[in-house]
């Protein structure tokens, strides 16, 4: 059942590619090219917070006509020529965010990593727009991973070290649970288990295991509560982040990019672990934000990655 709901949001007060030993995950398998924007991030403000999006880069899959898993080709081409996009190929930001309260500076999330930038420049870029946007890595103070999918874990580490190495590194409990699971993996379809490697790579041995547990519905750090949104993997994760009376909802990868999956919130995409939950998911996000008329703020959404939601026929739409 999906864990979500208009009290429980609005309660808070608020690999490595080819070079590695193990095999490419199942996200990066669809990686063929990147193109980056030009920009580097994007600031706003929530209450007296200031937000930064910062983009890591962004890649082409491969094979577009798999990346909509219950919709015929056409069918996509159809919509993205309806959103001024190519309707023959598929470009998606990857756009972790960093914000500053009081002493604690926050990452979520963490992008690609150092060594796919180091085999494709286009991709691996928080560090470097971290500083850009004008913080420092090495003075973050709170990494928060909102699920084990490798573009949102991989930056942790660079080489055989934390990429972060003061931060206290929050993980979803029931991520941890499922990705660390040997039964589990001995499950997983084959396109799934490189994943699990992954995650022993970067979590289990790059960081040694030393990250904290977080629940869903906590404030885990000053102004940020984690909300459950689960289908796009075991322990997915979204927050809301507040000040005084003005909140952002970080949605992570309840969708992907806005003109294929917020128009039509019933299209599976291929990274989603379980389909139908993750559009049950979804339409219930975007039902309260549609309500609530709260801004959303998307992992996958091109820079500068925030907006608002309205209902539009059996779909949705982004505003700005």
């Amino acid at each position: 059942m999906t864990e979500l709901s208009r009290r429980t949001v609005l309660a808070g007060s608020t690999a490595a590619i080819g070079a590695l030993s193990v095999a490419p995950s199942f996200l990066e398998g669809f990686f063929s090219s990147a193109t980056a924007q030009s920009a580097a991030f994007n600031k706003y403000k929530i209450g007296s917070i200031e937000v930064a999006v910062i983009h890591d880069g962004a890649f082409t899959p491969a094979l577009p006509e798999r990346f909509v898993t219950n919709q015929p080709k056409e069918e996509v081409a159809k919509a993205l020529k309806a959103a001024g996009l190519d309707g023959e190929k598929l470009n998606i930001p990857i756009n972790p965010s960093v914000f500053q309260n009081g002493n604690r500076i926050v990452l979520i999330d963490t992008g690609m990593g150092a060594a796919v930038n180091a085999s494709n420049p286009a991709l691996g870029n928080t560090v470097k727009n971290l500083a850009a946007a004008g913080y420092d890595a090495g003075k973050v103070t709170d990494v928060v991973i909102s699920h084990f999918h490798s573009d949102h874990i991989n930056g942790l580490v660079t080489g055989d070290q934390p990429t972060f190495p003061n931060a206290q590194v929050w993980v979803p409990a029931a991520e941890m649970a499922y990705w660390t699971d040997e039964s589990q993996m001995a499950r997983a379809p084959e396109n799934r288990k490189s994943d699990f490697g992954n995650v022993k790579r970067v979590i289990v041995n790059g960081l040694k295991n030393k990250v904290t547990h977080y629940e869903h519905g906590k404030e885990i750090v000053p102004g940020l509560t984690t909300m459950a949104t689960l289908g796009h993997s075991p322990g997915h994760t979204s927050f809301v982040l507040a000040s005084g009376q003005d909140k952002v909802f970080i949605q992570s990868d309840v969708t992907n990019i806005p003109s294929l999956f917020v128009t039509n919130p019933g299209w599976h995409i291929t990274f989603d672990q379980d389909a139908n939950m993750a559009e049950a998911t979804r339409r219930k996000v975007y039902d309260m934000l549609a309500a609530e008329k709260m801004r959303v703020q998307g992992f996958h959404f091109p820079l500068p990655s925030l907006g608002r939601i309205e209902k539009a026929g059996n779909g949705y739409r982004l505003t700005a």
